[in-house]
């Protein structure tokens, strides 16, 4: 899933309260951005705490791939319609958690998406809307109502041949969660794992105070129309200002929705702040196909979780508790 990041973060100015510094680092990994931020004592802790994350990243990504050959998740697709596979729990426990939130969204966020036929394209090729029949073909081999959990035996089979599983839309934040827990079980006392707009923190600045996000609309990045705070957890904006298609007077998102084949609309900008990047990606997600109204209303339905979406008008919308530092 592509996203683009609309907030950034603001960092105190004030006087240090301690001898500790920030120290980041940017990098490839995931085929994304990430920016790996630690509060530390020194640069060589800083470089240390650093390595342990990035670590434990690449280890993540040989586990979920679905473009290594090696991975579980490529032997789950390989034997599609065919046989169960058995895998590890951690990748067990994450496909669970991803059906869970399927049946929270009503199958607006679902990891099967990966069969989707590629019938849409966002680069300025496309002239005219494919025709109902292709796009109903296209999603024929999606529904994770198909993929079957064996509990006992921790196997994972998809039960129609030509059926994938893909990790685009939760894996990026499953994998700052674990890089995340990992550092503070060392010991961090505060940090921020960025993950191409996957943010997850912890902690506070050396200067005592928050970390902060700042937010813009899309149509006008260079102004911030909020700051809100972040304790502990995560918050995730996903984007679609610049990879769309309109046709007669609608714009279509490059976000495509699995139940019908059909590009989402009307939404420009969701932000979600959940306890974990995981949760908050894939909700982030979802909440471009469900729509401002559904979205919205489905956000206020759960717990500790909130958001700010920006429609394709430029208005904001957002959940009942959220708590906006307005500029």
């Amino acid at each position: 899933m592509y996203k683009t990041i609309f907030f950034f973060l603001v960092f105190s100015l004030a006087h240090t309260l301690s001898s500790q510094e920030t120290y980041t680092r940017t990098l490839k990994l995931m085929g994304s951005k990430f920016d790996i931020t630690v509060v530390a004592e020194n640069e060589a802790e800083g470089t240390r705490y650093i390595d342990l994350a990035v670590n434990e990243i690449q280890r993540i990504e040989k586990r979920i791939s679905s473009w290594d050959p090696n991975s579980e998740t490529s032997a789950i697709n390989e034997n599609a319609g065919i046989q169960p596979v058995k895998v590890s729990k951690e990748l067990f426990d994450l496909i669970n958690r991803a059906l869970e939130i399927s049946k929270i969204t009503d199958g607006a966020f679902d990891i099967s998406y990966a069969s989707m036929d590629n019938i849409w394209t966002f680069d300025g090729s496309m002239t005219q809307m494919p025709s109902a029949e292709l796009i109903k073909s296209s999603v024929a081999n999606v529904g994770y109502q198909h993929i079957v959990m064996d509990n006992d035996h921790k196997t994972v089979f998809l039960e129609k041949k030509g059926m994938k599983i893909g990790f685009g839309g939760i894996g990026k934040g499953y994998a700052a969660d674990k890089a995340k827990a990992l550092l503070m079980a060392e010991g961090v006392a505060a940090g921020i794992i960025n993950a191409s707009g996957d943010m997850n923190t912890w902690g506070q600045q050396p200067s005592g105070e928050e970390w902060r996000v700042a937010i813009t609309n899309p149509l006008n990045k260079n102004k911030v129309f909020a700051i809100l705070p972040i304790k502990v957890g995560a918050v995730v904006t996903s984007g679609n200002y610049e990879k769309y298609v309109s046709f007669n007077g609608i714009r279509y998102s490059h976000i495509i929705d699995p139940r019908s084949g059909y590009p989402s609309s009307g939404i420009i900008s969701a932000t979600v702040f959940a306890p974990s990047a995981e949760l908050a990606d894939a909700l982030a997600t979802a909440i471009f196909v469900m729509g401002v109204e559904v979205g919205i209303d489905r956000i206020n339905q759960l717990p500790q979780i909130e958001c700010v979406i920006i429609n394709d008008k430029g208005g904001i919308n957002t959940s009942e508790n959220i708590k906006i530092q307005k500029t």
